[in-house]
């Protein structure tokens, strides 16, 4: 049985936070703090050709700036590609993923592919398929039918990409049992993810903590906040000498500046 309760805010330090990701960390430090537990921080950068070390301050910087302080070292997954890599060649073993050379307008052109809320779902166009040689290079994908879940939103999802060892599935899910999170507090939006990210927990006998799916920051046009909609920052809000008591209470009472405003769901 649970009796500490351990949240998480990990952003990729491909941009500035927005006050969306405000929204979301201050989800998972209030879950955490009501429940007398550990708020832990964690920086998702595997996509190194993106993430910058001047976003990885700024990440420090923006949550200081609110008052959302953080338990414990800083888990960095840059530093874990070891991890992953193990995970990986443990499913690789195990015959539960299998490699895919399709490029993503492959996916997009193929008549079997579906559209999921991630784009086109990937129609299985390389199971079973032998390496078609020319030295392509590949991904691997989760087998869904050798799992038990042939009906995944997400169809075959990846587990390591072309570029590096892993996928955001695969990382989250190790990095919080390594965490030891109990409870992940995280956008909507990421909610089918979720049926991933337990079957992995399942096939590599790890904890499943609990869910909790918060409804999004919307503009005054109705669109979702995002980094390329250029959605304040934080760092400009501090810069212009915003007072983050009365944001963040505001927040916390259902109040946002400029007209911002939770999704409907």
């Amino acid at each position: 049985m649970i009796t500490h309760c351990i949240s998480r805010f990990a952003p990729s330090p491909t941009g500035w936070l927005h006050l969306g990701h405000a929204w979301s960390a201050l989800q998972a430090h209030d879950l955490a703090r009501a429940a007398g537990g550990e708020f832990l921080l964690r920086i998702e950068d595997i996509d190194t050709g993106r993430c910058r070390a001047e976003f990885v301050d700024g990440i420090f910087d923006d949550l200081r700036w609110l008052g959302l302080e953080w338990e414990g070292p800083v888990m960095v997954q840059s530093e874990r590609f070891d991890v992953y890599r193990a995970a990986l060649d443990q499913l690789i073993d195990r015959e539960l993923v299998y490699r895919c050379w399709c490029t993503r307008s492959e996916i997009a052109a193929s008549a079997g592919a579906p559209q999921g809320d991630e784009g086109p779902v990937y129609p299985g166009t390389c199971k079973g398929r032998t390496d078609p040689g020319g030295g392509r290079s590949y991904c691997w994908r989760l087998d869904g039918e050798k799992t038990g879940a042939p009906l995944l939103p997400q169809g075959d999802v990846v587990l390591a990409r072309k570029d590096m060892p892993c996928s955001y599935h695969l990382s989250v899910t190790l990095d919080d049992a390594a965490q030891g999170v109990t409870d992940v507090v995280r956008g909507s939006d990421l909610s089918e993810a979720t049926h991933v990210h337990r079957l992995l927990q399942a096939i590599l006998d790890l904890p499943t903590p609990c869910y909790h799916h918060h409804a999004l920051l919307a503009g005054p046009d109705g669109e979702r906040l995002a980094k390329r909609h250029n959605a304040p920052t934080i760092k400009s809000l501090r810069e212009a000498g915003t007072d983050p008591l009365r944001l963040i209470d505001g927040m916390r009472h259902g109040r946002f500046p400029f007209g911002f405003a939770l999704m409907e769901a």
